[in-house]
């Protein structure tokens, strides 16, 4: 995978993702930790989505050797959040949830691989060093922000 720190702090987040999910997997029922740890989930995962869209995937778009696997991206992040809120809309102690979550885990976790194994690469190749810097620190400075509004906003608010 690439190795300039913008990949390397979307990586972050993903490996973060994936404990996340693994320990949301372990939960059962209507329970206080299945509900803290899936509105941290939802919190970190829309916040960056958002910061990856207005840093790494703006500047793919904008690239047309690289706009294809953007907007692939871009739609499997709005794939995601519509699961996330017809999580939220579901008895989270009933087998509806419980399938939903494995159905969202499983996109999710094949959009962070497909994500390092194929795109991160891509972009790597097309774009200089100096502009994969400047994503870093666009992206590191969006990702706070885009917290604070991730934990206002429910999935499907007015910012998709």
């Amino acid at each position: 995978m690439a190795d300039a720190r913008i990949f390397a702090d979307l990586k972050a987040d993903h490996d973060r993702h994936r404990k996340m999910l693994a320990r949301l997997g372990e939960t059962s029922g209507d329970s206080a930790e299945r509900r803290d740890l899936f509105e941290a989930f939802r919190i970190e995962v829309s916040a960056h989505a958002a910061a990856e869209e207005e840093s790494l995937y703006a500047c793919m778009l904008a690239n047309p050797e690289l706009r294809d696997d953007a907007r692939h991206s871009v739609a499997e992040h709005k794939e995601i959040d519509d699961f996330l809120g017809q999580l939220i809309e579901t008895d989270m102690s009933s087998s509806a949830w419980l399938a939903k979550f494995k159905e969202m885990r499983h996109r999710y976790e094949h959009h962070i691989d497909e994500e390092e194994e194929e795109m991160f690469p891509a972009a790597a190749k097309d774009l200089p060093q100096a502009e994969q810097d400047r994503l870093a620190c666009v992206f590191e400075a969006r990702k706070p922000k885009e917290l604070a509004l991730a934990e206002e906003d429910d999935p499907g608010d007015a910012r998709d």
